[in-house]
């Protein structure tokens, strides 16, 4: 890939690997959209960096997803980064099966839509990408997250699948497969965290090279493990880290 000169839709960009995402691609000298659903959020971004473009969106609402690939056809990479994550047990009967909706279209449902609808402008363009940022338990699940875990498996394979179905267009098609990071969707659990800014320099070395498939950190022996000591993995993962 090109990383000069794009025009780069990041989604959940105003903390976490979406901002060092943001940060990594301004600096590379590319025109940067961001998203989120706290606007505070994203003027204080704005503020640090006034060349990014800010759009207050709720990715769950499909006619917000409509009318942000209408207000941006010149873009050419598409990066899905948004995501929730719940820990609960489904035993308990006071957690709202709501969660389990709001938790599947955030992480899963969403994101593919929004490259259904982007994906007629991405056609048009000689260099384009979908970037999929996934999770290491959509690999191997934790026991307290099965949604969460469920989420991420399922974008794991829907990228895989699409990356296939339009090996023979202009988009290559990234899947960001991700450690424990610490951001504020980690804050105050599990340990052995990598910095955000610590992702992006992984990601940024594969995406210029084609490497389609981007494992970070620890995921690179979590694939081994779970390739050849599966029960291993599961004993690491299931408790949580």
């Amino acid at each position: 890939m090109l990383t000069k000169g794009n025009t780069v839709l990041i989604t959940g960009g105003s903390s976490g690997i979406g901002l060092a995402l943001a940060r990594k691609f301004l600096q590379a000298q590319n025109t940067v959209i961001i998203t989120g659903r706290n606007a505070q959020k994203l003027a204080d971004v704005k503020e640090i960096f006034p060349d990014v473009i800010t759009e207050v969106a709720d990715l769950n609402d499909f006619n917000a997803l409509q009318k942000l690939v209408n207000r941006y056809p010149n873009v050419n990479i598409l990066i899905n980064n948004a995501g929730i994550q719940y820990n609960y047990d489904f035993v308990n009967p006071e957690i709202a099966t709501e969660l389990i909706e709001t938790e599947l279209q955030t992480n899963l449902i969403a994101p593919l839509q929004l490259i259904k609808l982007i994906l007629p402008h991405l056609l048009t363009k000689p260099k384009a990408a979908i970037v999929n940022v996934s999770s290491g338990l959509g690999l191997v699940p934790k026991q307290t997250a099965p949604v969460y875990c469920a989420s991420k498996a399922g974008l794991h394979i829907a990228t895989k699948a699409l990356r296939w179905q339009l090996e023979t267009t202009p988009i290559k098609v990234f899947e960001i497969i991700a450690p424990l990071v610490d951001t504020p969707m980690t804050q105050g659990r599990g340990k052995g965290k990598i910095s955000p800014e610590a992702l992006v320099d992984e990601f940024w070395n594969d995406f210029i090279r084609d490497r389609y498939e981007i494992k970070i950190g620890k995921t690179k022996l979590l694939f081994f493990l779970q390739r050849w000591f599966p029960q291993v993995a599961e004993k690491i993962l299931r408790p949580g880290i």
